[in-house]
C-alpha cells in the first residue's frame, strides 16, 4: 500500500527511517521540478524517506571546482544519515555525485547524467549497485551508445531535451513524465 504524502513544508519527507533518498538538484533545477517532485513521491510511497538539498552551485565555469563542490555538498549529506540504507537521485549537476555512489556502493536514479564528464562515465562504469540512468534523446548531456554500453537500466525519451521535455508540445512532455513515473516506481520497488 501507497503511502500518503505528508503536508509538511520541510525538506525532509520521513517515511522509513532505515532508507534514505538523498536528492541532489541540478544546477537551476530544484527539487520543486517536475523530475525530482516526481522521483520524491515515487520514493516517499515506497516507504522512503527523503532528503531533498537545496543549493545554490557556486558562480564559476570550472567544471571541475563544480564537480568538487557537488562531490562535498553530497558527502556531507550522505555523512549526515545514519540510515542503513541510502539511494542518491540526482539530475545533471547532481550526477557529479556518481563517484560517491560507485565508491560507497549506494544505488542511485541519475536524471540526465553528465555522460560527457570522464569522472562520471567511470564511475557509472563501476556501479555496482542498482542504478537507473534517464536521458533526453536531444538532450547535449546524453550519448545513447555510451548510456547502453555502461550496462546499467536506462530509460532513453527520443526527442527530448536536457529538462527531458519537449518546449513546443507540453503534452508529449507530461507523457514523458508518465514514462519517467512507471520506470521510478519499478525500480523502486526492486530496491
Amino acid at each position: 500500500m501507497r503511502r500518503p504524502l505528508p503536508n509538511i513544508s520541510d525538506d525532509r519527507w520521513p517515511a522509513d527511517p532505515d532508507r534514505v533518498a538523498v536528492v541532489l538538484p541540478g544546477r537551476g533545477y530544484t527539487p520543486a521540478r517536475p523530475l525530482l517532485h516526481l522521483a520524491r513521491n515515487v520514493l516517499f510511497g515506497h516507504g522512503w524517506t527523503v532528503q531533498e538539498l537545496w543549493w545554490e552551485p557556486p558562480a564559476t565555469t570550472d567544471e571541475d571546482e563544480r564537480a568538487a563542490w557537488v562531490a562535498a555538498q553530497a558527502t556531507a549529506a550522505v555523512e549526515a544519515e545514519t540510515a542503513s540504507r541510502i539511494l542518491l537521485v540526482g539530475k545533471s549537476l547532481g550526477t557529479y555525485a556518481a563517484p560517491l555512489a560507485a565508491a560507497r556502493d549506494l544505488p542511485a536514479i541519475w536524471f540526465t547524467p553528465l555522460l560527457f564528464r570522464a569522472d562520471v562515465v567511470d564511475a557509472l562504469g563501476t556501479a555496482n549497485a542498482p542504478t537507473l540512468l534517464v536521458g533526453g534523446g536531444a538532450d547535449w548531456s546524453w550519448d545513447p551508445r555510451l548510456a547502453d554500453d555502461l550496462g546499467l537500466a536506462c530509460l532513453e525519451l527520443p526527442g527530448a531535451d536536457h529538462a527531458l521535455e519537449h518546449p513546443d508540445d507540453p503534452v508529449r512532455s507530461a507523457e514523458n513524465l508518465v514514462r519517467v513515473a512507471r520506470r521510478l516506481d519499478a525500480f523502486a520497488a526492486a530496491l
